[in-house]
């Protein structure tokens, strides 16, 4: 138990690691160009003869040049977005301002281009393919690093005097020129030395070299396959397009493998080779690298991660023809620490299943070519001519996923652990900023709390919206009987528990559902009113919140008349509660919509009311029947004389209105001994009761 708490404890620290979310940030940006470019490849590549004949004579032969353009604009230079998007994430959350931040992905994508041998006559497309993403994230993490540190420290050159007078965004742009020109130099002179050294024209030749080289040793056998698998593995999951690069070991050891049976076939002996390119593709890289399917399978069955199971949703479609670029990227398995172990050996396990599968006769080798993207379960038919090659591979799938599954499970845990600690975080950040929040858009933040309230926003329009659920706070006067309820909002996030209920109606104001939402709010608990009364008595009023700017449109008033069409509010005694999410300014059109609430038979009260301005114009026109005090002023009653003498005073005023006052935050009898002293008999709070659900 204390070593899998110092693993999970691992695990975190190094998700917290800056370079780690960096590239896991970019990743995520990165998957629009993923998700393109594998279904591009799947219009181009789709394993049917009739299919394949269709595009070929349509309209000329456009279309697979449409896919084709299409691919190659996508994850054919996969490596430059990748460049781009892991420097943008690293110097976002090393909070520099924009300009600084397109210095670095200027730098990064120079010592992209440098290490990946853009200066080389033969420098083509495949250089800027998944195949050279390492390289990318090298460039991206290690450029915009040093560039990082750089700007930093010469920001003073904006003082030199010869940039006095000068243009703003000139100084800014110069400013950049010195930090982007020493990580350039910095980089071509790394690259010289690697080059040099090995003697290879790029640092991404060394990378092939040394593989190839590796392989060379020994004969073609059950180790060799194994080895292959394993840093085909090794190399996908650091961000390297482990199959492209070693395609030369593939084409030298294991392709001829295929011939090789055919040959004997044709001259009547028994096949003898158990590795071939098909075997590999078959029954060890279905769903692609890692054996992948088996992920997708555990994800869609097991995981309760509702991100998770959309990407697995999304990436559905290419893996049934092994392409997983979407899974490895978009998961992402990449640098995925809680992933490593199997997506190592998943693979690795199919495959010595597979081998001794077919060396012990189980299974016929593997004597007819199949295309890489044919499906799970025809592939093993076509490759073995029998049904035993399907049947191979739905035992590989199952294993598989019986390996996965533990690991997408533990996935979940790590995953909840960290949203916990991120919204802790961020609900500090919140109530410290909660009294200007009504002017900040804090989806719109360029930072981690605007990612972190963006993704809970889409998480409330998801979820939020299906079911409202209430609770209901009892009101009392000083005679202990129960006089009313008020409905309170409560979102229970899946992960996260009760949300903070001022920013879920923050975020739904942003998220612009906050109408719907109200509206629903007012439906259920008319729904609830039945159920309320029986709890807290027949003759109680129950108050419902409505924001400012909500409460006076013409579509509020549209819905409150539908709903006293069906149901007069005049027999429900029902309360709006106008909360003020923003200030409600006194046009004639506003109190006329206002007046038409009431003529409905709705009684109306300010809710957080105090001496402020704003709530001084709400007694203008005589609109509202009830005040209810500013959570403060009670609260401060014990300790501060001036809360008891403003109370007073709104209390009398109300008295001259006829109005009544209600104090909520009511916790102590001292507080309401205090309140009844001075003329407030209604109360709510904890004295009483804290809001209470009904089931």
């Amino acid at each position: 138990m204390e070593k899998k708490m110092q693993l999970d404890f691992f695990i975190q620290k190094v998700e917290e690691l800056t370079i780690v979310r960096a590239v896991r940030n970019a990743l995520i940006h990165i998957t629009p160009v993923v998700i393109i470019g594998a279904f591009a490849l799947i219009f181009k590549s789709f394993p049917a003869h009739w299919y394949q004949d269709f595009i070929a004579s349509f309209c000329g032969g456009v279309l697979p040049y449409l896919f084709g353009v299409i691919f190659n604009s996508t994850i054919g230079i996969l490596s430059v977005y990748m460049t781009y998007s892991v420097s943008r994430s690293y110097m976002k959350l090393k909070g520099k301002s924009q300009t600084h931040e397109g210095g670095a992905i200027i730098s990064s994508i120079m010592a992209f281009f440098i290490m990946s041998g853009a200066y080389l006559d033969h420098f083509g497309i495949e250089y800027m393919g998944a195949k050279s993403v390492f390289l990318a994230i090298i460039a991206g993490l290690g450029a915009s690093c040093m560039y990082f540190h750089l700007s930093s420290y010469l920001q003073q050159i904006r003082k030199y005097p010869f940039l006095i007078g000068a243009n703003r965004a000139f100084n800014k742009m110069l400013s950049t020129i010195f930090p982007i020109t020493a990580v350039t130099i910095f980089f071509v002179i790394i690259n010289m030395i690697i080059t040099g050294t090995f003697h290879v024209d790029s640092c991404r030749s060394l990378i092939i070299n040394v593989f190839n080289r590796l392989f060379s040793y020994g004969d073609v056998g059950f180790v060799k396959g194994f080895l292959f698998v394993l840093s085909t593995s090794v190399l996908w999951f650091c961000g390297v397009h482990g199959s492209d690069t070693l395609e030369g070991v593939m084409q030298s050891y294991f392709a001829p493998g295929l011939a090789q049976n055919q040959a004997a076939v044709a001259a009547g002996a028994e096949p003898s080779a158990i590795l071939t390119k098909q075997f590999f593709d078959c029954f060890v890289l279905m769903g692609g690298c890692g054996t992948t399917i088996c992920l997708l399978i555990a994800i869609l069955l097991f995981s309760k991660s509702r991100v998770r199971r959309g990407v697995g949703l999304a990436a559905t479609f290419p893996m049934i023809f092994n392409i997983n670029e979407l899974m490895v990227f978009g998961l992402p398995i990449v640098f995925n620490i809680t992933m490593l172990v199997p997506f190592l050996i998943t693979p690795l396990v199919c495959y010595t299943i597979s081998y001794m599968a077919i060396d012990w006769g189980l299974v016929p080798k593997i004597t007819t070519e199949v295309e890489w993207t044919t499906p799970i379960l025809l592939g093993g038919y076509y490759a073995t001519g029998s049904i035993a090659g399907s049947i191979l591979q739905l035992v590989n799938v199952i294993v598989g996923v019986l390996i996965y599954t533990p690991f997408v499970r533990a996935m979940d845990k790590i995953a909840l652990a960290n949203a916990k600690n991120n919204y802790e975080t961020f609900i500090q950040f919140f109530k410290e900023n909660e009294q200007s929040m009504s002017k900040m858009v804090i989806t719109e933040l360029d930072n981690v709390q605007g990612q972190f309230a963006k993704d809970l926003c889409s998480d409330m329009k998801y979820g939020l919206t299906k079911q409202v659920v209430l609770a209901y706070q009892p009101q009392y006067n000083y005679d202990g009987q129960c006089i009313g309820a008020e409905a309170l909002l409560r979102w229970e996030h899946p992960v996260l528990g009760i949300i903070y209920p001022p920013l879920v109606i923050k975020l739904a104001e942003e998220g612009g559902f906050l109408a719907d939402l109200e509206e629903k709010v007012l439906e259920k608990a008319i729904a609830d009113r039945p159920e309320v009364l029986k709890r807290f008595g027949n003759d109680i009023k129950l108050s419902v919140n409505v924001t400012a700017t909500t409460v006076v449109t013409p579509r509020y008033i549209e819905f409150c008349k539908t709903i006293n069409d069906n149901t007069p509010f005049a027999k429900m005694n029902m309360c709006i509660e106008v909360t003020e999410q923003s200030e409600l300014f006194f046009t004639e059109e506003t109190v006329s919509t206002l007046r038409s609430l009431r003529d409905m038979g709705l009684l109306l009260a300010i809710d957080d009311f105090s001496m402020g301005q704003t709530s001084i114009h709400y007694l203008q026109d005589n609109l509202f029947d009830i005040i209810k005090l500013d959570g403060s002023l009670v609260n401060g009653l014990v300790k501060h004389k001036n809360s008891r003498d403003i109370i007073l005073s709104i209390v009398q005023l109300a008295k001259s209105l006829d109005m009544t006052v209600l104090a909520e935050y009511v916790d102590s009898e001292e507080k309401r001994s205090m309140l009844h002293e001075i003329g407030c008999d209604n109360y709510q709070g904890y004295l009483y009761s804290p809001a209470v659900f009904l089931k």
